[in-house]
């Protein structure tokens, strides 16, 4: 009679379980590679960034290729995200029951003030896009939406930033370096403890130059959650406006994402 066997053991000598647990994480460790990266990536280049054994990775490219999470060129031996992705990251956004109050503030906003608008969410140090209505002047081609950017550099990063308490902050963007996206952008964080909170006393966030040269930013959180964790914010070219410009739009993004916030709690979305 065959003797039962509790605890079976992968071809690597680790427990089946843990290895089948090792191969999922790697396998999303290795979307997320891709996504952090513009160009087509070789088996070397993952091997490289990633430090996974080169046989863990042929059967890992295999998999998410078979699946449509990849797509490779053959030509090259090189892969890079495939179609899934997009169609998974659309579906986060189809799902998101708030997305559709804030495209229509998105729409109010850019009506009224001519500038490019944004919807994000905080992500641990990061803010994520998740919708963006451009300027009609705007020459920028390349939609926004799932991108991130640190939030240290972004006035939706500060805004988000300026819900969380002292201590909080320190715990969450140490030991992390603050990152400068252009000799403006905000390194230290006592210049960012500044920063938040002139937004709370202010009412929302703003930054010249800090994330893109060029271009200024506000922005304000929509007051749904505690602590918040989405904002809208407006994009402005520097020569197209003043300080007293961007102050009239802050207030006014201030005013529209309280407005949000209400609109959000009656319909119930937490």
């Amino acid at each position: 009679m065959p003797q039962k066997v509790d605890n079976p053991v992968a071809a690597d000598g680790a427990p089946a379980e843990s290895s089948g647990v090792k191969s999922a994480r790697r396998a999303v460790d290795l979307i997320e590679t891709f996504a952090a990266n513009d160009v087509w990536l070789s088996l070397s280049d993952l091997h490289a960034r990633t430090g996974f054994p080169r046989s863990s990775l042929h059967g890992l490219l295999r998999t998410l290729l078979e699946a449509g999470w990849l797509e490779a060129d053959t030509n090259t031996a090189r892969y890079r995200l495939g179609v899934r992705a997009l169609i998974c990251g659309t579906a986060y956004l189809d799902r998101d029951a708030v997305v559709p109050f804030a495209t229509e503030a998105l729409e109010r906003i850019r009506e009224k003030t001519g500038f490019t608008a944004h919807f994000a969410r905080r992500n641990g140090t990061e803010v994520v896009y998740l919708e963006t209505r451009e300027s009609q002047r705007s020459t920028h081609l390349v939609s926004r939406v799932g991108r991130t950017l640190p939030a240290h550099a972004t006035a939706l990063g500060k805004a988000l930033l300026a819900e969380l308490t002292h201590d909080e902050i320190e715990a969450l963007m140490l030991p992390a370096s603050l990152t400068a996206l252009t000799p403006n952008t905000i390194t230290t964080l006592e210049g960012l403890h500044a920063e938040c909170a002139a937004t709370r006393e202010r009412g929302y966030a703003a930054e010249v130059e800090e994330g893109t040269l060029g271009v200024r930013c506000v922005a304000a959180v929509i007051p749904y959650r505690i602590p918040g964790t989405d904002a809208i914010s407006c994009s402005m070219p520097i020569a197209q406006v003043t300080d007293a410009d961007a102050q009239r739009v802050g207030e006014l993004l201030a005013e529209t994402t309280a407005e949000l916030g209400q609109q959000l709690r009656r319909a119930g979305i937490r």
